[in-house]
């Protein structure tokens, strides 16, 4: 072998394939879609998941339990990740840990938990604290503040509702004929 064998068969543009252009180009006939069958029309493609119409996996495996696509995610943090993470006197907020990289990925709370130490005083903002982490932030000179969860959704009220409901005026107010002109 020399050196200007070593790419040999590699080429930057391959010619496409043609299939059903007869039975000496070896993808006659059937053009390499099997014999009969959904499968040999053209534009039909299976899903991802689909098993050839047995039965799936996700409908063979037993269910158990209840996940909540509407529960808030936690994320949690220990005080040696804020030691580590911050200079003495900072601001700790949701914001600051997503824009240092401490927090990542999704998540809707914060709570810091207390595994590690921390000798630094600064001022951390969460959704919530352990008792522990909460006696460690404060012994180290820190402040400690709980941010509020967000405000609850209220069934029918107005701002659930769109604007003026399409109803027109008041409530209680008549609504104009569109019979009669509405000025006599």
């Amino acid at each position: 072998m020399h050196l200007n064998d070593v790419n040999d068969g590699i080429h930057a543009h391959t010619k496409r394939l043609r299939v059903g252009r007869g039975p000496g180009s070896g993808r006659g006939r059937t053009a390499g879609r099997g014999n009969k069958g959904q499968g040999q029309l053209a534009g039909w493609s299976a899903p991802a998941i689909f098993e050839g119409g047995g039965m799936p996996l996700i409908r063979r495996i037993p269910k158990r339990g209840f996940h909540n696509a509407h529960g808030r995610i936690v994320k949690s943090l220990n005080v040696s990740v804020l030691e580590e993470g911050f200079a003495a006197g900072s601001e700790v907020t949701p914001e600051t840990l997503r824009a240092a990289g401490l927090a990542k990925g999704i998540w809707h709370d914060l709570k810091i938990l207390g595994n590690g130490a921390i000798s630094k005083p600064l001022k951390v903002s969460a959704h919530g604290f352990s008792s522990q982490a909460r006696q460690k932030i404060e012994a180290a000179g820190g402040t400690v503040t709980v941010l509020p969860p967000p405000k609850p959704v209220v069934k029918g009220s107005a701002a659930t509702k769109k604007k003026d409901g399409g109803k027109g005026g008041a409530k209680g107010e008549k609504k104009a004929s569109r019979k009669t002109p509405a000025g006599g």
